[in-house]
């Protein structure tokens, strides 16, 4: 048993050794490192099917120490996955292989999200588990039961992000969630102490973990902490005491193996130490035919399920499941047209669809101020997985990693809530949901100077610009409340992007005043009115600022200066409109303007070198709302001055 499990180990060492020597680029030391416990934990433990890749009761396998991406693309050619070929292997970290330096999710391919920014797979991985337990709670124990597996290494655990998820998932309770410690205590720099002294052991415990010393490179420990995880009532952290680049001569144990290739030299010293008298990523007929096996233990089980995942592709649209409620909502609204908060209307949207349990809420400690929490909702709480909002607690780092994972696991959507200046501490993970394609929302109140007297530190700037440059997401900054809705609507539609929903902390006046039959939002921009046929001046705004672009061009209307007013709720969605749209709303008149209470240097593209730009490019002040809007000249009296000279 022991030779066996040594040399499906070594397997895994090779194929990642030769890969990495090949590219003369790459992270050798953690999959020679880890291979004994990949090597239990695939064999004894995980649950999953290569020939059914989207089995939805799989057991999930992260790797958050992305850098050591060879050890799951080994792992998944040895064990059958057609995803991953020999040739993928021999073109590590070149063009268009599947084999880049660090997972890059793709359906159904085994690789069950990207990893790379360390502690991020930790915190997704606790989005899986949550996953598992919501659709337990809806499903039953019969269809869904399975574990989700985390392997971080050292740098994973000193990210602040590790600390915000594993503290949630104790909090939780996420017995489905096993963590495999790659403690080698090595890092680029050298040795771990030249920067940490954490007490792992009374760190996991703290947090409400169960915690699990073993030698990584012992089989019997290593199955043994495995097969007692798995009856735990708490998340378990196994930390793995293991040697990087294990085998090599001259290079195991030091930093030298992190991130480097071995060299040709080296590579033969460690044949030589390990004993695999085989040229270059040659894995010998019995040892692929046993990893082939392993591959094949969980087929029955995966076949017998097979049906359940129809389930998972029933229609989730909920907004044609409450297009009428919607509707009516929409009609009370524009029967008194009263000035809204753009967060209150989204909160009137989340309610009408908030008793779905597959849309999950949540917020970073301010369901009040976001008003992401409804009526409708019930709390997830530890050891109770029946509700569809969770309480993050002042973590937004760990909520949006979490929300990923929430996302890939199944057909669940989530949405969190922050302040818009927050967005800075969501960044990576947004950043991840992007790349990956995921229908993530993130809902980001208090979207600019009209937060008022919390003052700059608080005060949105920088952030919109920030968003918008990521590719593939879609900053919606709705104007009013039908705009809110619509933005909504456009978000839980869009299956392939994440989307931003920046909305006011103060009331807005309403710039639509009549139903539509077509969601005009989803043009990106789009006219509002006009005050004459033939026009000079063409306003474009979003948000809080479009009731002051209508109300500047009725003022300049009375001194015959004629002008359109077109609203921008989402300029990436007004990217996509075929030449011609963008033509007819830009390109009309001789002078373009745009007035938002933000970075102004992102709206240039529509208004031109002649154009004008209206907004904040310095911090913000303390003071009520109004007077900060007069300090920076965004009022009608101040931009009217400002166009009459340009014109």
């Amino acid at each position: 048993m022991k030779n066996i499990n040594k040399e499906l180990a070594n397997a895994i060492r090779f194929l990642s050794i030769d890969a990495v020597q090949k590219a003369n680029s790459g992270h050798p030391g953690m999959p020679m490192g880890m291979a004994d416990v990949a090597t239990i934990l695939f064999k004894n433990f995980l649950k999953f099917d290569p020939k059914n890749p989207g089995w939805v009761n799989r057991d999930r396998f992260i790797l958050s120490a992305g850098h050591g991406s060879m050890l799951l693309y080994s792992l998944l050619y040895l064990t059958g996955y057609k995803s991953v070929s020999l040739k993928d292997i021999k073109n590590f970290r070149q063009l268009n292989s599947i084999c880049a330096g660090h997972p890059e999710y793709e359906k159904n391919s085994g690789i069950e999200t990207t990893t790379g920014p360390l502690g991020q797979g930790i915190s997704n991985a606790v989005g899986f588990a949550l996953s598992e337990e919501i659709l337990k709670s809806i499903y039953g124990k019969k269809m869904i039961n399975h574990k989700t597996y985390v392997l971080a290494g050292d740098g994973c655990l000193m990210e602040g992000i590790s600390h915000e998820a594993l503290s949630l998932a104790g909090h939780l309770k996420l017995k489905n969630l096993i963590l495999l410690f790659d403690n080698n205590s090595i890092s680029i720099d050298g040795p771990t102490n030249l920067a940490v002294s954490d007490n792992h052991k009374k760190r996991f415990n703290s947090y409400g973990w169960d915690y699990i010393n073993i030698n990584g490179h012992n089989f019997n420990e290593i199955n043994k902490a495995l097969r007692k995880a798995q009856n735990s009532k708490k998340p378990v952290a196994i930390s793995c005491k293991t040697k990087i680049g294990f085998g090599s001569p001259n290079k195991s144990g030091k930093a030298s193996a992190h991130g480097s290739p071995l060299g040709e030299d080296e590579v033969k010293l460690v044949r030589k130490r390990l004993k695999w008298n085989y040229d270059s990523f040659v894995i010998p007929k019995s040892i692929l035919k046993e990893w082939r096996r392993i591959g094949k233990r969980s087929a029955k089980k995966s076949i017998k399920e097979r049906k359940n995942i129809k389930i998972f592709l029933k229609n989730n649209d909920l907004v044609k499941k409450n297009k009428y409620s919607i509707i009516n909502v929409q009609k009370e609204y524009l029967e008194t047209l009263k000035p809204i908060a753009t967060r209150k209307s989204s909160e009137m949207f989340l309610n009408i669809i908030s008793k779905s349990r597959l849309l999950i809420g949540g917020s970073a400690d301010l369901a009040g101020s976001n008003n992401t929490k409804t009526k409708n909702h019930k709390i997830i709480k530890p050891n109770n997985f029946e509700g569809n909002y969770i309480h993050y607690g002042v973590r937004e780092h760990a909520m949006c990693g979490i929300m990923n994972g929430l996302s890939l696991h199944s057909n669940i959507i989530p949405y969190g809530g922050t302040f818009l200046i927050f967005s800075d501490y969501c960044k990576p993970s947004i950043r991840l949901a992007a790349m990956m394609r995921q229908r993530v929302i993130y809902v980001l109140s208090h979207d600019s100077i009209g937060l008022g007297e919390d003052g700059p530190t608080h005060q949105p700037i920088e952030q919109l610009a920030s968003l918008r440059s990521i590719p593939n997401l879609n900053v919606f900054r709705p104007a009013d409340l039908i705009e809110t809705f619509e933005c909504w609507e456009l978000a839980l539609k869009n299956k392939n992007a994440p989307s931003v929903i920046a909305l006011t902390r103060q009331s807005v006046n309403p710039v639509r005043t009549k139903l539509e039959r077509s969601n005009k939002s989803s043009l990106g921009a789009y006219e509002i009115f006009r005050t004459s046929r033939r026009i000079k001046l063409t306003i474009l705004s979003s948000g809080s600022e479009t009731s002051l672009a209508c109300e500047i061009s009725h003022k300049l209307a009375t001194e015959k200066i004629y002008s359109k007013v077109i609203s921008m709720p989402c300029q990436e969605l007004f990217d996509q409109q075929s030449e011609r749209y963008q033509n007819k709303i830009l390109n009309e008149s001789s002078l373009v303007i745009s007035i938002e209470a933000s970075e102004s240097g992102f709206w240039k593209k529509y208004t031109g070198k002649k154009g004008l730009n209206f907004g904040i490019n310095t911090f913000g002040k303390s003071a009520p709302y109004k007077k900060i809007y007069d300090h920076f000249g965004l009022n009608s009296r101040e931009i009217i001055r400002e166009i009459k000279k340009k014109i």
